[in-house]
């Protein structure tokens, strides 16, 4: 793989990047150096920054149209939300329904913007879509924003080659098309071949996404400002600050090179596993039609998710189905007989060896419901009050539930919870947010992805969990972030995770024994009690016959 700034290479400048069609591994040459201008490279030097003051009145322009729309969108939503909630009681029915009326009347507002604007506005509504803990209303809408992106022409990015390198597409490349093959919101990607033969892939930034930035950023800064003005319970200025942070390393190719090198190292021990024939992750059909079984791609990806979170501490931070392939591998036979290709590793996030610890722990209590370990672990991530939440959002399972590992809560559970939860208001989940542990956020946000892909794919719930705890209990035994592989770990290491795990393992068969034990109990007592029942209403009717 071949970063460079605009355009994704060895040399790397920041907005380029060429990948080699062939898939790597950590144990694997990847990168293939082509001739490029260090001069040029290391300048960062944006698209259209030296054309000149007509490029920047043009910028200006656009730049006042992108935030004019942003701020008319806001100022909709704003008085929608005033008007139609006025004299509603906030704890009736009719005002629920009224609120989710105008959620999604705002979140289709939203999805225009993002539409109209793109860039980074395609960006943060992908976001806000990977958010489960926002309405339904703007997840469901603004969803379809995840594998949304038009292509530019090339006409509009031939000049990023230049700024770049000092040289033009036919001096870099044996040969290269025009036409993209893959689009997103920061970037598309081009088939070429270069000098030596080798087929790439050359991953180009859109034009002006550098001057936009600044511009896009100050006006979400600014709205998230006004919006905590005229909503104090609304108090999302944060997310802007975590937003921008996230963008800016997307936007620096040079790091997405260093990220798919590291990670490609973290997973050298897995042959299943390939970092720069393919197939979409979610194409279910063509996987079955290959011999693939989605089932086992849902499990190894959630497998393979769960040791990057919990062992590694190095996260993909924007797991959708654009950026995971599924490779069939003629060579092996069986229900193993494909990998899994990631792409596009410009936005991780590196947690803090005290996040990664306590997020283990948590997980371990989760599964064996231990209220004390949770609390506690909860606090430790920012959670505090809502604590005790954290077993459904997870699990599925409230923290005193009878229910089965990997099942629902039982109907009277969820009443309950849903009596509770009504109570909630937007300031409740902004106090809950923003007190969150920002890598807290990506995990939430990796881990709701990967889990509506693996599902998508057939995955029970308990596949999912199982691959979490698995981890979860690894991670806390390591010596150090990493693999968790013998070689890496140590035998004592290693020994300690495969114990650690196999006592879990029958301290929640035990548990579950106990759950099904007591659920047998009370549908037996049921029964008794329907043919006491009937027993009883047959002697009466007896009585009455004969009197």
């Amino acid at each position: 793989m071949v970063t460079v700034r605009r355009l994704l290479g060895v040399v790397a400048a920041s907005a380029i990047s060429v990948t080699a069609a062939t898939s790597y591994t950590g144990t694997t040459p990847y990168a293939y150096p082509i001739t490029w201008n260090p001069q040029l490279a290391s300048s960062k030097l944006r698209l259209n920054d030296s054309i000149g003051p007509v490029a920047d009145v043009f910028s200006a322009g656009r730049g006042f149209i992108r935030s004019s729309r942003a701020v008319y969108a806001f100022a909709a939503n704003s008085l929608d939300y005033k008007i139609s909630l006025r004299g509603f009681d906030e704890k009736s029915d009719a005002y629920y329904d009224a609120r989710n009326k105008v959620h999604l009347r705002a979140a289709k507002r939203l999805l225009r913007l993002c539409e109209k604007n793109r860039g980074f506005y395609i960006k943060a509504g992908q976001s806000v879509a990977s958010m489960h803990q926002v309405p339904k209303e703007f997840v469901s809408t603004l969803s379809v924003l995840q594998d949304k992106a038009s292509f530019w022409s090339f006409k509009d990015l031939e000049v990023v080659f230049l700024e770049e390198f000092g040289k033009d597409v036919k001096e870099l490349f044996e040969a290269f098309d025009e036409q993209p093959i893959a689009a997103a919101s920061l970037a598309q990607v081009h088939r070429g071949f270069l000098k030596n033969g080798q087929e790439v892939a050359v991953k180009v930034q859109y034009p002006g996404l550098q001057k936009q930035f600044a511009t896009d950023i100050a006006t979400m800064a600014f709205l998230s400002k006004a919006l905590a003005w005229i909503f104090p319970d609304y108090q999302f200025e944060w997310l802007v600050g975590e937003f921008e942070k996230n963008v800016v390393r997307e936007l620096d190719f040079t790091q997405e090179a260093d990220n798919a090198d590291r990670t490609a190292k973290s997973f050298a021990h897995n042959r299943n596993v390939r970092i720069p024939r393919i197939f979409r992750i979610d194409d279910i059909k063509s996987l079955e039609k290959a011999g693939v079984d989605p089932k086992e791609v849902a499990s190894l990806l959630a497998a393979i998710f769960a040791e990057m979170i919990f062992c590694h501490g190095f996260v993909h931070g924007d797991p959708h189905p654009g950026n995971l392939l599924v490779h069939r591998d003629p060579s092996r036979s069986g229900k193993h007989n494909f990998d899994i290709v990631i792409l596009d590793h410009g936005l991780y996030r590196e947690l803090g060896e005290k996040f990664r610890t306590n997020y283990c722990r948590l997980w371990r209590a989760l599964i064996l419901l231990d209220a004390d370990e949770i609390s506690e672990t909860g606090r430790n991530l920012g959670a505090g009050q809502y604590a005790r939440y954290l077993p459904v959002i997870f699990t599925g399972r409230a923290i005193s539930s009878k229910s089965s590992f990997g099942q629902l809560m039982t109907p009277e559970e969820a009443k309950v919870l849903k009596e509770d939860v009504r109570r909630f208001t937007m300031g409740d989940v902004s106090e809950w947010l923003q007190g969150l542990d920002r890598e807290f956020l990506t995990v939430l946000r990796t881990d709701n992805l990967v889990r509506s892909i693996a599902y998508r794919l057939g995955a029970t719930r308990k596949t999912c969990l199982m691959a979490y705890v698995k981890n979860a209990v690894s991670g806390l035994s390591l010596g150090h972030p990493g693999s968790p592989d013998l070689y890496e770990q140590g035998l004592l290491a290693y020994t300690k995770a495969k114990f650690d795990y196999a006592n879990l393992r029958i301290r929640l068969e035990f548990f579950e024994f106990l759950i099904a034990a007591y659920q047998w109990y009370g549908a037996l007592s049921r029964l008794k009690a329907r043919i006491y029942c009937n027993l009883s209403l047959k002697r009466l009717m007896n009585i009455s016959v004969s009197s």
